[in-house]
């Protein structure tokens, strides 16, 4: 540690402290099998930088080529390039939390944009400038819900249709709050509204639904579950993503009370893994907000400034009154999707947003023409993706369609999932050649 400018030890420093805890060296504090250990060498041979570059295009190359035509959650749409030319620049890069307003007032003022676009597209007052991803918060909402409302309920209830890993997550965080998860039944790909106001009682304190659904479907039952929520007193939760919600029903106007989901639809191509979770609001929970929230104020001279507020809400201030255990945020993701979205300005985003109905709509009639396969399986308008149902079982399908060149997500034994947004349609007429071979 002798020398490090980060742990500036002397000898004397570092001896005191070995002694003082009784061991004799740095490395008495690690048990580290020997089998893994660093004995000094990497074993890796020096090279030039066209020698890695080489060497890694090779390893690229053993990639297989395929087109994926998946989504439930994860979506690609194209990334324009000034969206990595300027979200590279130096500053923004080695940004850390924006603790310093002084020296952080353009990442500031783009994150307070951030959270004004996701004001303006969810109807609701406050947003905060993003969250880990669409899993965490949903499960922020459940421990919100279970602060502020009235009701002694301990049950979140969430659609039958729900991704296994966002709901793990939720369960995740719903043990340590002593909250119990529970589904309601889905009608045609959409909510069963009869039986979940069969099922919401004064043990519920959230109901949590989406739009689009699982499968793609546009619900078409937001104001009923609202009232259905309302009238016991439970909160509700809307899980949505930025494109969405561009030309979907306001979600403060069919009653939400808070607004999860994906923002990293734009800003970012799909990863499978990281997100960028959106948390937006009505302005009685403002002080419950988890993550960060960037506020505008005035500097001494009176000059428009922003900055992080209303800090006591998290960990890492005042742990014992904290609202939430996540005190950082995806701060350049959410550059990210915010430069995106400028880009799109209002009238392009709502024509991307378009696209992916009508193309989805497109894709489906034309697997629908084909021998062998129905599509879409519910009878609804949908957002990107929909279901097909196969004669033949579903998994040798997409077995078939991955030999092909083609991924698809298998959802039953006889059910496909297929997605399509601009970063694929171009390969749609090759899908369907493909769907004909294959079934």
């Amino acid at each position: 540690m002798s020398g490090s400018p980060y742990a500036p030890h002397t000898d004397a420093e570092t001896a005191a402290m070995l002694e003082t805890i009784g061991v004799e060296s740095e490395e008495s504090l690690f048990d580290i099998p020997e089998a893994v250990a660093f004995d000094g060498e990497f074993g890796i041979d020096a090279r030039t930088e066209r020698g890695i570059r080489d060497e890694c295009a090779r390893m690229f190359a053993r990639n297989d080529d395929a087109t994926e035509f998946l989504g439930r959650g994860h979506y690609s749409h194209y990334v324009p390039s000034v969206v990595d030319h300027l979200s590279d620049r130096a500053e923004f890069l080695t940004s850390y939390t924006q603790y310093q307003p002084e020296i952080s007032q353009g990442f500031l003022q783009a994150l307070f944009e951030y959270q004004s676009m996701l004001v303006e597209l969810t109807g609701l007052p406050i947003a905060n400038c993003s969250m880990y991803d669409a899993a965490t918060a949903l499960s922020e909402a459940a421990t919100l819900a279970d602060r502020v409302r009235s009701t002694t309920g301990d049950v979140v209830l969430v659609p039958g249709h729900l991704r296994e890993g966002k709901r793990a997550v939720l369960e995740n965080y719903c043990a340590g709050a002593d909250l119990t998860v529970e589904a309601y039944s889905m009608d045609d790909g959409i909510a069963d509204v009869d039986a979940l106001a069969d099922r919401v009682g004064d043990d519920v304190v959230m109901v949590y639904a989406e739009n689009p659904t699982l499968r793609g479907c546009i619900e078409e039952n937001l104001d009923a579950i609202g009232e259905v929520a309302d009238d016991n007193d439970a909160l509700f939760t809307l899980g949505s993503d930025v494109v969405a919600l561009s030309v979907l029903e306001e979600p403060a106007s069919a009653g939400v009370d808070v607004v999860v989901g994906e923002a990293g639809a734009l800003g970012l191509p799909t990863s499978y893994g990281m997100g960028l979770g959106v948390f937006a609001c009505r302005e009685e929970h403002l002080r419950q907000v988890p993550g960060r929230l960037v506020g505008a104020s005035e500097d001494a001279e009176g000059d428009r400034a922003f900055t992080l507020t209303l800090q006591t809400r998290e960990q890492h201030i005042r742990k014992e009154r904290a609202t939430s255990n996540i005190c950082t945020n995806q701060a350049w993701v959410a550059l990210r999707a915010a430069i995106h979205a400028a880009w799109l300005g209002p009238d392009g985003l709502v024509d991307l947003a378009n696209d992916c109905v009508r193309d989805a709509a497109a894709l489906a009639d034309r697997i629908d023409d084909l021998s062998g396969a129905a599509a879409p399986v519910h009878d609804r308008h949908h957002f990107r993706e929909f279901t097909v149902r196969t004669d033949q079982p579903a998994a040798a399908v997409a077995d078939d369609l991955e030999e092909t060149g083609f991924l698809v997500h298998v959802v039953g034994e006889h059910l496909l999932q297929v997605c399509v947004t601009d970063h694929n349609a171009g390969r749609a007429d090759d899908l369907v050649a493909a769907f004909g071979e294959v079934i």
